[in-house]
């Protein structure tokens, strides 16, 4: 089987039956002990409702591990969920950033395992991405893909199955929302929480003007009455307010394509840059990348979903890629618990 494990969402593909598990990655556990009360959409209803002694928390940060045990209750729930206990030890393929460090990516190898996992395979999303949009990235020609989530942001120009730069910024589709929430915070005076700031994002948020514009009722706590409140938000507002999110995206494709050698880039030039993952979904972002590169963009057909798919194809050649793995690793990782 093979997980996407990502900041927002985990999504996990079974060899022969596609994707079965579509879910946030978020964890609902007891404060004091520790006990896991829901996992995935039960526990996502949960955030900003739940009690002192409950908490509703996502255990990846910007793509990469922040609560080692939690991580690992999650997994084991997705694991058991579509496989029977008999069957409770597969071979998986995880996608991870490829900007993480062997520190970090230790940590997904060990949180894998110890859910139930008998072999783990660490796979760069961007080659996920392409291989599931359908690219024959096998070929000696330049792909570029740019796939922004939840945590983080990738660039990676890819040639001969193997990616030959790239770039990773830690601001996604999260950090949109942080901006809207505190553009509501300054400019109208209200509390939101982040899944209203995620709704506000999906309904009217775009990265280039609208026609017409559009506006959005927002209800909130208003932080000098007190007292619940509505307010009228309008597109051009969340537009401005998230703007600073996609410049540093924007810049970090600039970056990537100015690092690219020449004859890669005139393939890029050619065949264009491939969007994937939730956050090239606000509406317009692709025209906007087109618009400051000079270049042809095309999102992939299912951006929530190639980087799964992608995955689960790389299961067929999973001795492969294992053996590959074991060969670039010249000497063993230090325990990321015990590595300073």
């Amino acid at each position: 089987m093979a997980i996407d494990l990502g900041t927002a969402n985990t999504l996990v593909y079974v060899g022969g039956r596609g994707i079965v598990v579509s879910e946030p990655s978020v964890v609902a556990s007891d404060v004091n002990t520790g006990v896991v009360h829901a996992v995935g959409t039960e526990a996502q209803r949960m955030i900003g409702r739940t009690p002192a002694t409950i908490s509703a928390t996502r255990p990846l940060r910007h793509g990469v591990i922040a609560d080692f045990d939690v991580t690992e209750e999650m997994l084991r729930y997705f694991i058991r969920k579509v496989l029977d206990r008999r069957r409770a030890h597969p071979r998986l393929i995880v996608c991870a950033p490829s900007g993480v460090t062997e520190v970090e990516k230790r940590a997904v190898e060990e949180a894998s395992l110890a859910a139930g996992a008998r072999k783990v395979h660490l796979i760069e999303e961007p080659i996920a991405a392409a291989i599931g949009a359908g690219l024959a990235i096998e070929e000696p020609v330049g792909r570029m893909v740019v796939d922004v989530g939840g945590g983080t942001s990738e660039m990676a120009v890819i040639s001969l199955g193997g990616i030959v730069l790239f770039r990773s910024v830690r601001v996604g589709g999260y950090e949109m929302d942080d901006a809207i929430t505190s553009y509501l915070r300054n400019v109208h005076k209200l509390a939101i929480g982040s899944m209203t700031a995620e709704a506000i994002k999906i309904a009217i948020g775009s990265a280039m003007p609208l026609h017409p514009e559009e506006t959005y009722d927002v209800r909130g706590r208003h932080l000098l009455t007190g007292l619940p409140t509505q307010v009228a938000l309008r597109s051009e507002e969340v537009r401005g307010a998230i703007a600073p999110a996609l410049r540093e995206i924007l810049k970090a494709i600039r970056d990537t394509l100015e690092e690219t050698p020449p004859e890669l880039a005139s393939d890029i030039a050619r065949d264009g840059i491939l969007l994937a993952g939730g956050g090239t979904l606000v509406r317009g972002f692709p025209e906007l990348v087109g618009e400051e590169t000079g270049m042809p963009v095309a999102r992939a057909e299912s951006p929530l979903t190639c980087v799964a798919f992608g995955s689960g194809r790389a299961l067929e050649h999973f001795d492969t890629l294992s053996a590959t793995s074991r060969r670039r690793r010249l000497e063993p990782t230090p325990d990321w618990r015990t590595a300073y």
